[in-house]
């Protein structure tokens, strides 16, 4: 087949307008073409006035040769890339010992489900709850209905910390092996729909994707792997340098040499476990800030004018960043478009806020974290320094909260005037249990404040009205990223223990659902490709 790429067309063309463009594009008759499929469509809106949808196709026609020749210089005409996706290795028939993936969000989700289907039958140790019991749990202390669970919340559980998110599927990763096709094409057989494999940001919601995680986890059942939960991995078993089992908060012990170390960026306890056992760890940058929302209206009215609302365009998001005086960086990150800031805690007495939207995006308000980039530069000394950090920070949230996990609040305007809130304006804060409205000055350091401080306005020449006096922000935002990196060698194995492959997010190697899971597909390979190769399968 071939791939065009670059085929623009009004964002209401008429249903043939595609394969007409095709034609005009080939110079080609109709009877030549013999069918098409959207490989990904997106949208420019640099004009607002004449937005335009851009497509890249993939075409049959019975032309394929002379076609190549003709459009040979031509970059968007091209032979279409095999994307689908190969097993590394498949399980030796005298497999006597499981692989073990501690964590089971996005990267041990995928861990998991390819070790199953390569036949290696691993288990998936998961600290959560499954996910349905997970979410009643989440959305239960959001509703004041329930109090906060350490082991159970918006972090911790089947899904990971991306199922209270936006869901979004896309990443800036290089990906020349099409990882991310396997990705979403195993999110599509699990229940995600069709779009995802071709809009161009695409995203599923929370709601969508709770079903999603259980058709995951039911598949990788069914192919002889198995999933505990509730159960937390209290110490792994090293010697010599080699991984030889695990023991679990139960004092149940597991004996394995390949551990694929999935936790996610909250799982402090685990960091400083295994930083105690030895396992090369080292700082690394991420950032903090707050949350800050605005009418999904103004978002909207801004990058689409008065196409705005249009249903293949949806609720807009943006893209910002600002390079301040005082040599730091303020940025946008996780943009949620008409979606909700949520309560994102894993530790008692300590405050947390992420962005969540459902599939609809149909909430009030747009949602992003406004983050300050800072280094280890900043929390100098100790290799976990940076949970330290953002720890003293969490607490001081919620103490300006109330103690109560209410978050701290401020109007934008009166944070630009350094003045505390008192009151809400015009925008209603989404975040539940509730907002208390004070002085966010005292929440970061001051230097992460004047960086906000002078992004906000700038921002606000992109955006008009991002520096409305009446935005809300929210404090505070600490796990963007996380603050360690467990090193790796090229073959996925720890820095100085074999048989440790650390993964995703938590060790410093993804950013989001789907690079995550693609780190997670990587390593599984890693794996099974050295239990394969491997002499004796025996401890």
């Amino acid at each position: 087949m071939l791939r065009i790429t670059e085929i623009k067309l009004p964002l209401d063309h008429p249903q043939d307008a595609i394969a007409s463009a095709i034609l005009k594009k080939l110079q080609i008759p109709p009877e030549e073409l013999l069918g098409y499929s959207i490989f990904k469509r997106s949208y420019d809106a640099r004009k607002k006035a004449e937005i335009l949808l851009v497509y890249i196709v993939d075409v049959e026609t019975t032309q394929e040769k002379q076609i190549l020749a003709r459009f040979k210089k031509d970059p968007h005409v091209m032979v279409t890339p095999d994307t689908s996706y190969r097993f590394a290795a498949k399980a030796p028939s005298n497999l006597t010992i499981r692989p073990i993936v501690i964590g089971t969000g996005p990267c041990g989700m995928f861990a998991g489900l390819m070790l199953a289907q390569m036949g290696f039958r691993p288990i998936l140790l998961e600290r959560g709850k499954a996910v349905r019991d997970r979410t009643v749990d989440t959305f239960g202390f959001w509703k004041k209905k329930a109090g906060f669970n350490p082991e159970s919340n918006a972090q911790f559980g089947e899904g990971g910390a991306g199922t209270f998110s936006d869901g979004k599927l896309y990443s800036q990763v290089k990906d020349t092996q099409h990882y991310g096709r396997k990705v979403l094409t195993e999110l599509v057989n699990a229940g995600a729909s069709p779009e995802i494999l071709y809009i161009n940001k695409p995203h599923i919601g929370t709601f969508k994707l709770v079903g999603i995680v259980q058709s995951l986890r039911a598949q990788i059942e069914s192919l002889g792997g198995e999933i505990r939960f509730q159960t937390r991995v209290e110490d792994i078993h090293i010697e010599k340098g080699k991984v030889q089992g695990l023991t679990l908060a139960s004092g149940e012990y597991i004996a394995t040499n390949y551990i694929v170390l999935a936790v996610g960026h909250s799982a402090r306890d685990t960091f400083e476990m295994l930083f105690s056992r030895g396992v090369y760890i080292e700082a690394k940058p991420f950032s903090i800030g707050f949350r800050v929302e605005h009418p999904q209206t103004i978002i909207d009215r801004c990058r689409f004018g008065d196409r705005a609302g249009h249903k293949l365009l949806g609720a807009a998001d943006y893209k910002l960043v600002h390079h301040c005086q005082n040599n730091r960086s303020v940025y946008s990150f996780c943009m949620c478009p008409g979606g909700l800031v949520v309560a994102a805690a894993s530790e008692p007495g300590r405050l947390v806020t992420n962005g969540m939207s459902q599939y609809s995006r149909n909430e009030r308000n747009a949602n992003s974290g406004i983050v300050v980039g800072i280094t280890p530069e900043d929390y100098p000394g100790h290799p976990l320094a940076g949970i330290e950090f953002q720890r003293r920070l969490e607490e001081r949230a919620f103490e300006l909260g109330g103690g109560t996990y209410n978050a701290p609040g401020q109007l934008v305007g009166d944070f630009l005037a350094n003045r505390p809130s008192t009151a809400l304006g015009s925008v209603q804060p989404s975040y539940t249990p509730g907002v208390v409205m004070t002085d966010l000055s005292e929440s970061l350091p001051d230097y992460a404040i004047a960086a906000i401080r002078e992004a906000l306005p700038a921002f606000d020449k992109q955006i008009k009205g991002f520096a409305m006096d009446d935005a809300v922000l929210t404090g505070v935002e600490t796990r963007t990223s996380s603050p360690i990196r467990i090193k790796r060698k090229e073959d996925y194995q720890s820095l100085n223990t074999e048989g440790l492959y650390p993964a995703g997010e938590g060790a410093g190697y993804a950013g989001g659902i789907l690079s995550a899971g693609i780190d997670g597909i990587k390593v599984a390979e890693a794996v099974a490709l050295s239990i394969v190769q491997s002499s004796n399968h025996k401890i």
